[in-house]
Formats: C-alpha cells, structure tokens, sequence
C-alpha cells in the first residue's frame, strides 16, 4: 500500500508537506499541492480517512435519514441528493426507520459515532431526547417533516394548501360526501394535510360531516386498499376521495382495479404524488405533483453550504415548495358518465 511517505520520497519532499498538501492546509503553495495529488494519483494512494477521523477530522459522508426506500418520493430524493453530492466529492448513506423513534436513535448513534459530516432526516413523530441532542451535535436539517426541538433548517412542502387545492376541486365539482386517507396528526406532514382538507371543505359551505378522514400508516399500500374497501361497504359511501401519501394512493389504486370501481362515475379520486403510470391509470389520476428534483437540489446546496462554512453562519432556513394539482379524467360531477368511445 501506498503511504504519505512513498510520495514523499517520490518527489523529495517531507512528509509533514504531503500530509499537509493532501489536507488542503493553506500553509502549502498551490504548486506543491498539485504535485503532490499527481504523484498520489499516479502512485495509486488511498487516504487513510479512518485514522483522519480518530483525530477529529468528519468524513465525507452525508446521511439520509427516511421512514422507508419503497416510497417512490424518498428513493427519487436519494437519487437526486446522491449526485449531487457525488459533484461536491460526498458520499450518501441511507438509514431506514420505519417510522420507529428508537430504530432512529439507533442509526443516529452509529452515525455520530462514525463522524458523518451531515444528516438529512426525515423525522420520526416522536424523535427521543438523546435523538435531539446528537442531531443538535451534527449540521442537518430535515425534509418534509418539521420539529422545532430538531433546529430551524428545513424544506418541505406546502402539504396545508396542496390538499386545500385537491379537496376545493372536488367540492367546486358538486361532491357532497367526500373522504380523505392521509397520515396519522402527529406526524408534522399528516396535520397539515388533514388541516388543508378539513379548510376546504369549510370554505366550500360544507357541514362537518361532509368530509370523512381516516388517518392511519402513511407508508402501508396494504392500509389504503382495506380502508378504501370498507368505505365504500359502508351505507354512506363517498362520491369522492382524496388522498395524502404515495403509498395509500397505490394501495387504493390496486383495490379500485380489483374491484371494478368505475372512477369517476362511482367515485371520484385525487391521489398523492405522480408516479409514471398514474397518468394511464385507468382514465387518469387526478394527483397532486410534487417538487421532488427542486427539494433534493435545494437540500443538497443548503447542506454544501452548511459545511463549507462556520457554524456561526448556520441561521434559520425554511424552503416550501407548492404541490401542483394536476387535473385529469379521475375526477368529475358526482353521478357524471364519462363519454362512449363512440362520442
């Protein structure tokens, strides 16, 4: 193995100046550090980044932190915070919680302990005190999610208005008993959403049992296709659904295919997020857009920026992004029939 001393021997110089020029240390003159990389590129030298740790230094590891990889929007975001951070010489690490506030201790422990140089996170309902502390400990912010007890840097989206909009389009539509299937309130994500529809409703002149919400795992593709059977089992089934997660809207998505629901005519829907094949679903899905590449970009700047300088400059920051309606065939007039092939 190649060693500092290899290279110094190499182009006569001490090692203490390699070490130096390897670090960047602006005691050493440009020339010399571009000699000394060659040679280290040349010769084949791997930095001992383990033993630079051991002596305080961080790695070049940035963390994401999310409940779970098989949601499409969290695998899209790992992607987009990969290359970028692979364009500034960082590392992405991926930690799944599953939701669980000690499986989040856990992880956050192990990437303390080995020096990560940042974290991205998004939160569990309940993060532990000792979670709170070690982040406090670590440059970071969070996605989607937003504890105050986690610091004041965060992007997200504006989920309030973007179910206001998806609910308001049903209700200006005519629907009268509308659903909604989100997260659970004490999620930061699930409060604001059921917040948005239960605001749109009140605007649209509805009585508050209009609007029926039921809230559950956020993740489950299983959650939403029992739930979206048992309410339309149900004696007042809604003309009208609207949904808060990626995964609820494929699980109902599943069950209103297995069962032959005819969307709009018997039920019109508003998913969550746009995967490719929601806009071939059936008529078309009806969804709310998400920002996903502008939220990752954004995330990643902030964070480069973040250990590029002094933590004195690390002030409050928030980025909210607005989710798009995008209006296709899923939804209609209650009692509406779409048009016979024939015209």
């Amino acid at each position: 193995m190649i060693t500092t001393r290899d290279i110094a021997e190499h182009l006569g110089v001490s090692v203490s100046t390699v070490g130096r020029a390897l670090a960047d240390d602006p005691r050493i003159s440009e020339e010399t550090k571009f000699r000394v990389r060659q040679a280290a590129s040349e010769m084949g030298y791997v930095g001992n980044r383990a033993a630079r740790m051991m002596r305080g230094a961080s790695s070049n590891v940035v963390a994401l932190v999310i409940p779970d990889i098989r949601n499409s929007f969290y695998s899209t975001i790992a992607h987009e915070l990969s290359k970028n951070m692979e364009a500034e010489d960082y590392q992405l690490m991926l930690s799944e919680t599953d939701d669980d506030r000690m499986v989040e201790l856990r992880h956050l422990r192990e990437l303390s302990a080995n020096r990560v140089a940042g974290v991205i996170i998004v939160p569990t309902a309940r993060p532990h005190g000792e979670s709170v502390k070690l982040l406090r400990a670590l440059p970071h912010l969070q996605l989607l999610r937003r504890h105050t007890l986690l610091g004041s840097q965060w992007f997200g989206v504006d989920d309030h208005e973007a179910l206001r909009q998806a609910t308001a389009h049903l209700v200006a539509q005519g629907h009268t008993r509308i659903a909604y299937m989100g997260g659970p309130e004490e999620l930061p994500t699930g409060a604001e959403r059921l917040r948005g529809f239960r605001s749109a409703l009140r605007e649209g002149g509805l009585p508050d049992d209009a609007g029926r919400a039921e809230l559950g795992p956020p993740s489950s593709v299983n959650h939403g296709r029992e739930t979206v059977r048992r309410l339309l089992e149900g004696p007042d089934a809604p003309t009208a659904l609207v949904l808060g997660s990626i995964q609820l809207t494929l699980g109902v998505l599943e069950e209103l295919s297995a069962q032959n629901v005819k969307v709009p005519t018997d039920l019109s829907v508003v998913g969550f997020g746009d995967e490719p094949g929601f806009s071939w679903w059936g008529p078309g899905l009806t969804t709310i857009g998400l920002p996903i590449q502008e939220m990752a970009t954004g995330c990643a700047l902030w964070l480069m920026r973040r250990l590029k300088t002094k933590p004195s400059n690390d002030g409050p920051y928030t980025s909210l992004s607005p989710g798009t309606l995008l209006l296709r065939g899923s939804t209609a007039p209650p009692g509406d029939r779409l048009p016979s092939p024939s015209g």
